[in-house]
C-alpha cells in the first residue's frame, strides 16, 4: 500500500515513465543509424502527459461506481488507465542513399533535451519527498 500525497506526484511518476520510454526510443534511433531504410521514431510526450493529466484530475464524483457483488469478480479496468504514448515517425530530414533518414545531430540533441527534462523531474520528485519527510519529522516533535 502506498501513500499518495498529491495527484501531482502521480503525474510526475507518469512523466518519468514517458521520458524513459522516449530515451529508449531515441537510443534505438541512434543504434539504427546505419540500418538501410530505417525511419526514426519518437513519442509525443506532451500528448501522452496531457492524456494522463486529464485521467488523474478528472472528477469522478458524478460517476456511479461499478458494483461488485462477489469477491471473485474481476476488477474493472479502465482502458484509459493503461494509456501508452503514441509513437510516430520523425521525418523531415533527407534520406541518405540507403533510405535511412536518421540524423545523428537531431537525435543527440533530442536525447540531451530529454535527459535534462528527466533529471529535472527526478529533482522535483526528490524535493517533494524531502518536504513530505520534513513534515513527518516535524510532526513527531510536537507533543
Amino acid at each position: 500500500m502506498s501513500i499518495q500525497t498529491s495527484k501531482a506526484n502521480t503525474l510526475v511518476a507518469a512523466a518519468l515513465d514517458y521520458r524513459a520510454a522516449r530515451q529508449d526510443m531515441i537510443s534505438s534511433n541512434i543504434a539504427n543509424a546505419d540500418t538501410p531504410f530505417y525511419r526514426p521514431r519518437d513519442i509525443s510526450f506532451e500528448d501522452a502527459l496531457r492524456a494522463k493529466q486529464a485521467e488523474i484530475y478528472k472528477d469522478n464524483s458524478s460517476k456511479l461506481a461499478l458494483a461488485k457483488t462477489d469477491g471473485a469478480h474481476i476488477e474493472f479496468r479502465d482502458e484509459k488507465s493503461s494509456y501508452r504514448p503514441k509513437t510516430f515517425f520523425r521525418d523531415g530530414h533527407m534520406a541518405r542513399n540507403d533510405g535511412n533518414s536518421v540524423d545523428l545531430d537531431v537525435e543527440t540533441t533530442e536525447m540531451s533535451k530529454n535527459s535534462v527534462m528527466f533529471n529535472a523531474l527526478v529533482q522535483a520528485k526528490k524535493k517533494n519527498g524531502a518536504i513530505f519527510n520534513s513534515v513527518i519529522d516535524s510532526s513527531s516533535k510536537i507533543s
